[in-house]
């Protein structure tokens, strides 16, 4: 019997450790989100408690090359070198501000070395707003101009 007591106060001891370490996670640690491709232009800070997430922001002459072109082709109404450049995001995962189904716009930003489209895209809003995502829309970071 004496065992069956000192087990139930070592699962007591436990469980209260338990609870403890489960309410010592930082806040400040928390909601941090890196893009698992490693590119340092992918990167953005989610909130767990807002619908949407705080979005970081990149200005034009941080964006790389490729994707500085992409944004001068949209502007310019094209011409775009892959045929689903201009069709519909349908923003699914809801990363960006909720619009209407046709409100965004997706162009691919070529990647070097890659034998297909890449990961990168420019995604363009209706209201003149550009996104830019280094891994396939895990991550955006608005376009400052």
């Amino acid at each position: 019997m004496a065992d069956g007591g000192m087990t139930r106060n070592v699962l007591r001891l436990l469980f209260a450790l338990v609870l403890l370490c489960a309410g010592s996670v930082s806040p400040a640690a928390e909601g941090a989100a890196f893009s698992p491709s490693g590119d340092p232009f992918a990167m953005a800070f989610f909130d767990d408690n807002a619908a949407q997430p705080r979005m970081g922001g990149i200005a034009v002459d941080q964006l790389p090359p490729e994707a500085r072109e992409t944004l001068q082709l949209i502007k310019q109404g094209g011409p775009f070198p892959y045929p689903k450049d201009g069709t519909v995001f349908g923003n699914r995962e809801r990363r960006l501000p909720q619009h209407e189904r046709g409100y965004y716009r997706e162009y691919t930003v070529k990647t070097p070395g890659s034998q297909d489209r890449g990961a990168r895209r420019i995604v363009a809003g209706a209201g003149g707003e550009f996104y830019y995502t280094a891994d396939h829309y895990r991550i955006f970071r608005r376009i400052r101009e």
